[in-house]
């Protein structure tokens, strides 16, 4: 009859239901086993692996799931890697380092981050011989040192313009982008005003910097906030002990801004906070001072004659959470770090109801602080030589993430 399907043809199709149906199915299988695999925590993925190749030789960041202090955990480490094995820095040799060039003052004190980004520099693998593959240009001069000389405010700027306007006379490489792919490094209080003779300088090339305020011309997008770091720490880095953090909040410094003097005359009698309006005098013990960090679970962070405070990353060390009290502050790495994750923030007319804020902090929050606090640490470390993750890798992630925007 027609229209009658034949034995063959009703095999045939037979056939082709079931092929279709094994292609399901394998199909099913695969994407069952892709997504429980997506599922796993960083360690059954690999991502705590020792890497082989000796870029990446000290492993990852390690940290079991989200994206715990990051913004993005998976792009920081994807473009941490891609700068190790690319970025190129070219510093020019030009200057006595035995007065104001090329060289760190010393490795320690509160202007320590500058000298260490000095050293480690000419440690690290980023530096090249060869300007032309070079992606950025370092102008070694250091404030620093100037200050240490004896050289004043007015005698800095004259001595800056002439050696940059001597190194653009010299070489092509400032005149082809008027500085916009050079960068330099201060962390002295007047370092950012020793260049304001170049506006150029100002305008196109990156400081990274320790006094990164918006009101005095930091640019955010284009500048770098290099953390100040009191060197050496005087005692082990704190974390993980919760239980021996008793007191609720923690200050002792010195009246030189505004919202110093408010913090102390608000709170200096207060019970439940420490604050002094001075820094605690040795002659009560040995460290007092730094062993009241590993006992608060607050340490306060107001802006002195700067925004900038050693205190963020003393904080940082001993495991206290640190309060950033202080309006117009760039916080170092925060494009990387969200410093939600281990800070709190707080305008300076908070200050008034500070206390209250911080008790309204849960138990269950301040540990996830505490935790992320000791996460951060690595990041606020100087070393020499230099190690993965920590300062200096740091400020070297937050030039090359910039380095991105400039065309010539």
């Amino acid at each position: 009859m027609a229209g009658k399907p034949t034995t063959s043809s009703l095999t045939s199709q037979l056939s082709l239901q079931k092929a279709l149906l094994t292609l399901a199915a394998i199909a099913l299988v695969s994407f069952t086993v892709l997504s429980i695999r997506s599922l796993q925590n960083p360690q059954q993925r690999g991502f705590n692996e020792i890497p082989t190749d000796p870029i990446q030789r000290g492993g990852r960041l390690g940290f079991s799931g989200g994206d715990s202090i990051y913004h993005s955990r998976e792009v920081f480490e994807r473009g941490y890697e891609e700068m190790e094995r690319g970025f190129k820095v070219f510093v020019y040799p030009d200057g006595d380092p035995k007065t104001y060039y090329q060289t760190p003052r010393k490795l320690t004190g509160k202007y320590a981050s500058e000298g260490y980004f000095f050293q480690n520099i000419r440690e690290s693998r980023f530096v090249t011989d060869d300007p032309e593959a070079a992606h950025l240009f370092f102008v070694p001069i250091s404030c620093h040192k100037m200050r240490g000389k004896g050289t004043s405010y007015e005698n800095m700027t004259i001595i800056v313009q002439n050696y940059v306007e001597g190194l653009a006379r010299k070489y092509p490489y400032w005149n082809r982008t008027l500085g916009a792919d050079h960068f330099f490094v201060t962390c002295h209080d007047v370092g950012v005003r020793a260049f304001e003779g170049l506006p150029y300088l100002v305008k196109n090339s990156i400081r990274v910097v320790c006094s990164p305020s918006y009101n005095v011309g930091f640019i955010p997008h284009k500048d770098v906030a290099l953390p100040q770091v009191l060197q050496p720490f005087a005692l082990p880095a704190g974390g993980n002990d919760v239980e021996n953090r008793t007191v609720l909040g923690f200050w002792a410094g010195h009246r030189n801004s505004k919202i110093r003097v408010i913090l102390a005359r608000v709170w200096e009698n207060d019970t439940e906070l420490a604050i002094s309006n001075n820094r605690i005098n040795r002659a009560i013990g040995e460290l007092v001072y730094q062993k009241q960090f590993y006992r608060t679970k607050f340490c306060i962070c107001p802006g002195g004659s700067q925004v900038n405070s050693a205190r963020i990353t003393d904080s940082i060390h001993y495991g206290c959470v640190p309060v950033i009290l202080s309006d117009y502050y760039d916080l170092p790495f925060n494009d990387i770090l969200n410093w939600k994750k281990f800070s709190l923030i707080l305008k300076e007319n908070d200050v008034y109801q500070l206390k209250s804020i911080l008790k309204a902090v849960t138990d269950e929050q301040f540990i996830a602080l505490h935790k992320g606090v000791a996460e951060a640490q690595k990041h606020f470390q100087w070393n020499s030589p230099p190690v993965r993750y920590d300062a200096f890798h740091m400020v070297m992630y937050d030039l090359w993430l910039r380095h991105h925007v400039i065309k010539y």
